[in-house]
């Protein structure tokens, strides 16, 4: 049997300039699969990973920090995404810092950003969620050192957090995956990743944005974000590679019982050693992760400060 594969480019008979300036998004007919094509990017620049502070427009004084700063935003000049959809967040002005060596008043100041960001993209009618992540290390695509994050404001709900909430997601605090649990929040080991280090960061009360937490739990967050990374730090002795991203509430739709959590994952199953993710397991979508979750948790929990 045949499949008709209709051609999905919304810009086909666009000229190049504004090619490179209007969304392109295509959707694989079969699979459903959602594709932007950025093609604009393959010019911006690509700094070395170990960029110098003189050389780097995140530090003050730079291209992106004219003044200075203990924590800022700003639109990213190489978006993915038109329509200023795209933002860049400086977590400090010190090159060399990162999140797990921030103080945890600093640490609290990111997570306020964060959450301000959160509310006026959320405002705009044209944006229906909002992701704030974080790409560390060159391992992981990072091309700048200094310490950062994005925020991508999307016009639809991404189909991994809409299948999350759908579900009502939870956390799972299973003492055996257990990493650390406070009054306020949870750290545990996920019962199935497909990385081989993951945690996965929630409030033990149901919140469902940043947007909506109190400053108790704001402070609790930034506490347990710098142990958290801490420890992965200490996993294997070096700085851990990783992604980071914040599950929260779509700001245009109801989700009621939407519970707002943070992953952090690594492609690293020993040090400077990735687990790559193979053949059979793109080509299937099952995979194989050769790291215990409960033996992961464990050397975590002794991991502590």
């Amino acid at each position: 049997m045949s499949h008709s594969q209709p051609d999905l480019r919304k810009n086909e008979q666009m000229p190049a300039d504004s090619m490179s300036k209007q969304p392109d998004i295509r959707v694989d007919p079969i699979l459903g699969t959602t594709v932007h094509v950025v093609g604009h990017r393959q010019s911006r620049p690509n700094l070395p990973t170990n960029n110098a502070p003189g050389e780097c427009p995140f530090c003050v004084g730079g291209q992106e920090a004219p003044e200075p700063y203990e924590v800022r935003s700003f639109v990213n000049r190489w978006p993915a995404m038109a329509d200023e959809r795209c933002e860049v967040v400086l977590y400090s002005s010190d090159h060399h810092a990162s999140f797990s060596t921030l103080s945890v008043d600093a640490a609290a100041k990111v997570i306020d950003l964060w959450a301000q960001r959160t509310s006026a993209l959320s405002s705009r009618p044209d944006v229906h969620y909002v992701l704030i992540f974080e790409n560390r290390g060159a391992e992981v695509g990072a091309t700048i050192s200094h310490p950062h994050g994005q925020i991508y404001a999307y016009d639809h709900v991404p189909d991994r957090p809409q299948r999350l909430f759908d579900a009502s997601w939870k956390p799972d605090i299973t003492q055996s995956r257990n990493v650390n649990t406070t009054p306020l929040w949870s750290c545990v080991v996920p019962y199935a990743s497909p990385y081989p280090t993951a945690v996965t960061i929630a409030p033990v009360q149901r919140t469902s944005d940043l947007a909506s937490l109190s400053s108790e739990q704001r402070r609790g967050l930034a506490e347990i974000l710098i142990d958290t990374l801490s420890r992965l730090d200490r996993l294997f002795d070096t700085p851990l590679p990783y992604m980071m991203w914040i599950n929260q509430r779509p700001s245009q739709a109801t989700h009621d019982d939407a519970w707002m959590n943070i992953e952090i994952v690594s492609p690293w199953r020993q040090s400077g050693l990735a687990r790559f993710i193979a053949a059979a397991e793109v080509g299937a979508g099952e995979y194989f992760n050769p790291v215990v979750p409960e033996e992961l948790a464990e050397k975590l929990r002794r991991l502590s400060r």
